[in-house]
């Protein structure tokens, strides 16, 4: 069984960082189960292993963090729901490549639950729905703006870190840096969009659409 844990106040990221892997070590030995966690951060700004120096557009803004996932620049903060999945593989699926898939397709569940179309684009990770009411890009297609955001780190084969939704964050604190090296596009949010939504909200619907994604350990397509 998958167990849910869910933080009322806001967690700094050292010690959310502290707690996983704490968990991943105990899935790892078989004293501790699966885990998925609830939580929001204070504001803060992450560092994935892939992120470029030049994308900190303002250093002082908000604490920066040093994170083990991969990706880019990710800003972290109050009205965002963080869900850090600690999953083991092992018994789920050595596919990396799979996993990452089914986090998109657990958000875009989780987003049509609220009549929001939330789709993947090659070359951008994340989820990302579409402004038709916004102007569009020079080239004139239509502007996407990203409510979601997906680093992952494995070891072992046991899943950590996971996904942050924008539920209703203050969006100007994505100013501070290029979200996930991507210039062309903004961010929105669920309230952004016209849905005024709270976190509980959006807990019920990940809890609702996490098994009908992920299913049971042990039970994996191939």
């Amino acid at each position: 069984m998958v167990e849910w844990k869910l933080s009322d106040t806001p967690v700094s990221y050292p010690d959310a960082v502290a707690h996983m892997n704490r968990q991943v070590a105990g899935i790892r030995s078989g004293d501790m189960s699966e885990q998925v966690w609830l939580l929001e951060h204070p504001p803060l700004y992450t560092a994935g292993t892939s992120a470029e120096p030049g994308d900190l557009l303002t250093p002082d803004r908000f604490p920066v963090y040093e994170a083990q996932r991969g990706g880019q620049y990710t800003y972290h903060g109050p009205g965002q729901r963080v869900a850090y999945v600690m999953l083991d593989l092992n018994k789920r699926g050595r596919d990396i490549r799979a996993f990452v898939a089914k986090l998109e397709a657990w958000v875009i569940t989780t987003l049509a639950e609220f009549n929001v179309t939330g789709e993947i684009r090659p070359g951008r990770v994340g989820v990302w729905v579409q402004r038709p009411d916004r102007p569009t890009l020079p080239d004139g297609t239509i502007r996407e703006d990203k409510i979601a955001a997906i680093g992952l780190r494995v070891r072992s084969w046991v899943s950590f870190h996971g996904i942050s939704l924008n539920v209703e964050p203050d969006l100007s604190h994505f100013d501070g840096i290029v979200p996930c090296g991507i210039r062309d596009h903004g961010v929105t949010s669920l309230v952004d969009l016209g849905h005024p939504v709270g976190l509980p909200d959006v807990d019920i619907a990940l809890k609702q659409t996490f098994e009908q994604v992920f299913g049971e350990p042990g039970h994996h397509s191939t």
